[in-house]
């Protein structure tokens, strides 16, 4: 709210008696303002009850109230006063970043207003004058600016008050007579609200691009989230590999050390066993020796006689010559054991890639629902849409675009045209099956050969023990009977794969594929009455 110092002048405050500043005004019947303190004297010196500005005469001294509205006002002016006093006095200097008066010579107070006329910008003391005199009440005060002469025309040194939209600039009222005669001039607001409502503009499509860039920071800071899982996956895909390789050549190295061991104990059983029987003869013949020693000695006739034919003979040996202790033959063991460890670790780390591939890809796992406005009239779909198998009784069914009616198919209610996708189907007990994606606009009426020219990437098993993909068709790794088949999609690298779950072996790839539409989940379940079941993943194996 304004202060009354800045709506009236000093001359409407003071008393026409006492000359200051209205003290508990009252108002004469007449209408004019007086201290309290002042007319009630003035009436009591003079005896008659006359207004001392128009002479009117009361002949009832009137009953005075104090005018609050006019004493609160007063109030106001004279404290409003006493704080101009104090700045002039003892003013507070401009900041750095403010207007200062340019009359002030000591202490640069923060200029209120500058002048057009003057060229100056003034402090609330040195204002007061434009705010007083009537011939300065005329010149055009804006508020405070800083280097005044920029305002003004450089060739008419005249206030820039217009706009010339032709040329650009801003002008005086000069410059319309001659150098900007005939062009399209508007007003320096009018130019101001145009170039403002611009800059609105301008700002909304600064303000699209800082979105627009802070959503790319999103995206970047989210690609390098998943980079780093992605990364951290391999990390521990890399470990287990490794750890199971590891393990795989420490068991070989342990198994080639236990034959190395168990050879030479089996050469060192064989030896003792030909050492003990040596012993035991050359035992038999040191006794023999003994024996002859003793009856070459005898000097006993018959006795020599008598015993010489059972002791002249030696006892009873093996022949040693052809006996040799089996030297156990190494030659090729540590080739034969790496070679074996070759093939082993072959494939060890072909079953634990695998492995870790599909563990890696099951993290892209999505929950597909079997869609029954596209099942063919005879299929049976689960309530909760996971499960389809082939009925004899044909279904009477809406013959809508979307339905197959040649082909005993059903298409996945989801669709999908961009990111990666994976989803496992269960097969166990069928004979004839298809599964894999296909694009929307497939001929959904008649007949077609699964192939990626048709816009089907599949794999099937026709006769039970025919599991076939590819274009041209080929046959598949499979050694036994499938149970679970994965499916997973790459839409941006044009990839689909499938793979045996349970052994964890890849089974067929589709590479460099375009795809162009949205692609479906694809299902053929055959005529056989086994189920086609969607299973969750199990991300424990």
């Amino acid at each position: 709210m304004a202060s009354a110092s800045s709506l009236l002048s000093e001359e409407q405050f003071l008393c026409s008696i006492c000359l200051d500043v209205f003290t508990d005004p009252i108002t004469t019947p007449c209408g004019h303002n007086y201290c309290n303190t002042c007319i009630t004297p003035y009436w009591n010196t003079s005896g008659v009850c006359q207004c001392p500005l128009c002479n009117k005469t009361f002949c009832n001294r009137p009953e005075f109230s104090v005018n609050k509205v006019l004493s609160e006002m007063a109030d106001q002016f004279r404290k409003s006063k006493q704080q101009r006093q104090t700045s002039s006095t003892n003013p507070e200097p401009a900041e750095p970043d403010e207007v200062s008066c340019d009359v002030c010579t000591e202490t640069k107070p923060k200029a209120l207003k500058s002048c057009l006329v003057c060229l100056t910008s003034y402090c609330d003391t040195h204002l007061e004058p434009h705010l007083r005199l009537a011939g300065l009440k005329r010149h055009k005060l804006i508020d405070p600016v800083k280097n005044l002469e920029d305002i003004l025309c450089k060739k008419h040194d005249r206030p820039l008050e217009l706009f010339c939209k032709t040329d650009h600039m801003c002008i005086c009222q000069f410059c319309t007579e001659s150098d900007h005669k005939l062009h399209q001039i508007v007003s320096l607001k009018e130019a101001y609200e145009g170039k403002k409502a611009e800059l609105g503009k301008t700002e909304a499509e600064v303000q699209k691009m800082i979105q627009e860039r802070q959503v790319k920071i999103q995206e970047v800071r989210h690609s390098v989230e998943l980079s780093k899982k992605d990364a951290d996956r391999e990390t521990a895909d890399s470990v287990q590999v490794f750890t199971a390789l590891i393990s795989c050549i420490e068991r070989s190295q342990s198994e080639l050390i236990d034959v190395i061991e168990e050879k030479q104990k089996t050469t060192e059983k064989q030896a003792e066993g030909f050492i003990k029987d040596l012993q035991q003869e050359i035992t038999e013949l040191e006794k023999r020796s003994a024996e002859l020693k003793q009856l070459s000695h005898t000097e006993d006739h018959l006795h020599l006689l008598q015993n010489f034919t059972s002791i002249n003979s030696p006892p009873p040996t093996k022949d040693w010559t052809k006996v040799n202790v089996h030297q156990s033959s190494y030659a090729g063991t540590v080739k034969t054991a790496v070679a074996q460890l070759e093939k082993t670790l072959s494939q060890e780390m072909e079953k634990n890639l695998h492995d870790a591939e599909l563990r890696r890809i099951q993290q892209y796992e999505v929950d597909v629902t079997l869609d029954p406005d596209t099942a063919y009239p005879n299929l049976i779909l689960s309530e909760d849409g996971k499960q389809v198998s082939y009925g004899n009784i044909k279904k009477n069914l809406p013959n809508n675009p979307e339905r197959f009616s040649f082909y005993a198919n059903v298409f996945g209610k989801q669709s999908f045209s961009s990111g990666r996708f994976y989803y496992e189907v269960q097969v166990k007990g069928k004979t004839d099956w298809s599964l894999g994606v296909a694009r929307a606009s497939i001929d959904r009426k008649g007949g077609f050969t699964l192939s990626p020219n048709n816009g089907l990437w599949t794999i099937w098993l026709r006769n039970g023990n025919k599991y076939k993909g590819g274009d041209p068709p080929v046959l598949l790794p499979v050694r036994e009977e499938l149970q679970k088949v994965g499916v997973f999609v790459d839409y941006e690298e044009g990839l689909v794969s499938f793979y045996d779950v349970e052994t964890r072996v890849h089974l067929y790839s589709y590479t460099g594929c375009t795809f162009t539409e949205r692609l479906y989940p694809y299902f053929g379940p055959g005529t056989n009455g086994a189920t086609l079941i969607l299973s969750p993943v199990n991300h424990t194996d």
